[in-house]
């Protein structure tokens, strides 16, 4: 077999190698041909005709034609083509895959393509997607989704109002710049496809490629490189990837990689949703909240992928922490001619958070009250109805969270002094994350498997598609195993998810993976553990029960959305500069309830990175949109933050188990993402005495806003 798996690793001058773990990029494979997509130069046309060149021997060119299968990219909707038919919807859709041996032909082959467009109006706002009819989504009026709940009796809240409170909350693009691009290889092996890729989801790339090559499941084989860390980047596009790439093995039966260059990636991958949350709230004679109506806008892109399901979320987390008596919620995804918007680290919970977080610091403001005071006479409690008319199942510990971050940040004292003068602000937000996918998605689409095999050598090996981006999953899924077995680290074994091997135990998504997949490593150990000595090698499978206490309904989107949440809290402190208006942040403080940490230092290393993310969202990371192109698509460019722009975030956390979750965890790494942009731009509002409705908070927009 010629092997790709023994890679290649890159060396020094003298021959040794610069590292021991080998990315996507680093392997080689005999007779591989490189591939480059050819992409489309308008955001919204049909294409008239397409010129192709004289190819030379062993070069080629991949479009639909070559497609046996259907030619869609398979997600939640199949509305996204792998290669484009007849219409483009946005600038950059692959129209063909340009494969060959040397790159400087290949470019040179690429430059030679000719396509004749005819333009059509193109939507690149939400204001113009809801004003184009018949397209860019012909018959949907342009929405992949519109969605509506409603909990306690809203329209007679608004008739007691003594007064109205009116917010209107933007959040933009951001890019997830993970450290390693995109890329994917694949090969012709055994009468089948074989791709090997930096991905979140190998199943969802399995997917996607049998739908190309209309193949059954034996046809595709996926392996996970090590991956160079994704944020939800990498859970939608390399579906894309790998549905092109399996089509041009299948036709070639060669070894084709692709891997991105850092403008490619930035410039056609998917992108963090952009909101529009509008916010109308009664309120009595006394200031107390009697209902809010929550209007919510996502852009969604050319195409649906997951803005049905973000959707969903950013409505079940309209009202965040607090207990509104009554709320109703519309939700709308609207398509525009921009690259697809898709999964980013929180799923669409970010956008609600810091809608609801600012405009709850708006209306006590209003009132002339402390914003954290105000917030706090309102925090949801054991036994409360959510948005979607479920129940919070496990304490909440909101009240020893905050009692914590005020001691930590002195948030009293500060708050009160540069209440009486500019230039100085600190500002706290509170966040909470539902643990596992949305409603009932765990039992009625995911349904994992996991296995734990007992070898001959008595070692323990863990199967299951969930994957190692960073997030720490080779350290904790080895760490419940060890622990519930009694047994040295060292024997248990996690590699690099191939689905010839391992069942589907669903996406590395959704702060999922140690709750939901860890409980049953932790349940299927068990049994390991009373089984040991009886057999010398065996395997355990579990499979996924839902929880008792919980109930959904998908039709009505009532019930229970998440069997349980996280919670968080972060304070940030800034200083605004009166001249430039920039703004340093002075500190941050952060107080987290994820369970029991399964590792403390990992979670701890999940704070910091989340928080910090979050601030380059809520203050610098700038990406706008022209005539459909990105101007931000350089590193240079596009600015994400440096270990210099930030203090460093101090932190702890709350033990609060969860009973379905292993030694009591839940999920983390999203919920640590949720805080820090409200608080940042809630420090700001104090610092320069004026309201902020929109991150990120440049110097450009406290310049606008001071004027």
């Amino acid at each position: 077999m010629k092997d790709i798996q023994k890679a290649v690793p890159r060396v020094d001058a003298r021959g040794k190698a610069e590292g021991t773990t080998a990315y996507l990029a680093d392997l080689r494979m005999e007779g591989m041909l490189h591939g480059k997509f050819f992409r489309s130069t308008r955001a919204r046309a049909r294409i008239v005709s397409i010129r192709k060149p004289e190819l030379p021997a062993g070069y080629y060119i991949i479009d639909k034609d070559d497609v046996p299968g259907e030619n869609v990219v398979a997600m939640i909707e199949n509305d996204w083509p792998a290669f484009v038919d007849r219409e483009v919807n946005y600038l950059g859709e692959i129209i063909s895959l340009v494969v060959g041996p040397d790159r400087e032909e290949i470019v040179r082959i690429h430059d030679s393509i000719e396509v004749e467009y005819e333009e059509l109006e193109p939507a690149f706002s939400l204001e113009e997607a809801s004003a184009l009819k018949g397209g860019p989504i012909h018959g949907k009026d342009n929405l992949f989704a519109d969605y509506f709940i409603s909990k306690g009796t809203p329209d007679e809240a608004f008739r007691k109002a003594a007064r109205i409170i009116e917010d209107t909350c933007d959040t933009g693009l951001q890019e997830h710049i993970y450290i390693e691009p995109q890329g994917m290889l694949g090969w012709w092996e055994d009468d089948r496809v074989v791709l090997k890729g930096s991905l979140q989801c190998p199943y969802y790339v399995k997917h996607a490629a049998q739908e190309v090559l209309g193949c059954d499941d034996e046809g595709i084989r996926v392996i996970q490189s090590t991956t160079g860390g994704a944020f939800g980047g990498k859970e939608d596009y390399p579906e894309v990837i790998g549905a092109a790439i399996a089509v041009a093995v299948n036709r070639i039966k060669k070894p084709v990689r692709i891997v991105f260059d850092r403008t490619e990636d930035i410039s056609f991958t998917c992108k963090r949703h952009p909101s529009r949350i509008r916010f109308r709230t009664a309120v009595d004679e006394k200031g107390g909240i009697l209902g809010m109506d929550i209007d919510i806008h996502l852009s969604g892109g050319a195409y649906e992928t997951y803005s049905d399901v973000v959707l969903q979320r950013t409505m079940f987390t309209a009202t965040g922490v607090y207990d509104i008596p009554s709320s109703r919620v519309r939700g709308r995804a609207w398509a525009t001619n921009m690259v697809p918007s898709g999964a980013f680290r929180g799923f669409g919970a970010p956008q609600a958070l810091f809608g609801i977080e600012t405009h709850m610091n708006h209306i006590a403001r209003e009132l002339k009250v402390d914003p954290l005071e105000y917030k706090s006479r309102y925090f949801l409690q054991k036994g409360a109805a959510t948005v979607t008319n479920g129940r919070i199942y496990e304490d909440v510990l909101l009240p020893e969270m905050t009692r914590q971050i005020r001691e930590m940040s002195n948030y009293k004292r500060k708050y009160d002094e540069y209440s009486k003068s500019f230039g100085r602000g600190i500002g706290v937000a509170f966040a909470l994350h539902g643990c596992g996918f949305t409603g009932d998605g765990e039992q009625r689409l995911i349904k994992a498997v996991v296995r734990l095999v007992k070898r001959e050598d008595e070692k323990i090996e863990i199967l299951v598609s969930n994957v190692e981006m960073g997030q720490g999953l080779l350290t904790t899924y080895r760490k419940i195993v060890s622990k519930v077995l009694g047994v040295p680290l060292e024997m248990i074994i996690y590699e690099n998810p191939d689905t010839a091997r391992v069942p589907d135990s669903g996406p590395t998504a959704a702060s999922r993976s140690i709750m939901v997949v860890g409980y049953l490593l932790q349940e299927a150990a068990k049994e390991l553990k009373q089984r040991w000595d009886d057999e010398s090698s065996f395997e355990v499978e579990k499979h996924f029960k839902m929880p008792p206490h919980t109930s959904w309904n998908q039709d009505t989107l009532q019930g229970d959305a998440y069997p349980s949440y996280g919670w968080g809290v972060v304070a940030v402190e800034v200083e605004v500069d009166p001249v430039t208006f920039e703004v340093e942040t002075k500190g941050i403080w952060a107080v987290h309830d994820v369970g029991v940490p399964i590792d403390e230092r990992v979670m701890e290393g999940q704070v910091t990175g989340g928080v910090i993310q979050a601030l380059g969202y809520g203050s610098l990371e700038k990406l706008e949109l022209k005539d459909g192109r990105f101007y931000q698509n350089t590193m240079t460019d596009y600015m994400i933050p440096t270990s210099l722009d930030f203090p460093k975030v101090e932190g702890s956390f709350v033990e609060n188990p969860y009973p379905y979750g292993p030694f009591g965890a839940k999920g983390g790494g999203e919920l640590v993402f949720d805080s820090a942009a409200p608080a940042f731009s809630a420090a700001v509002e104090q610092a320069i005495g004026k309201p902020i409705s929109r991150i990120p908070v440049i110097p450009e927009d406290i310049m606008e806003v001071l004027s």
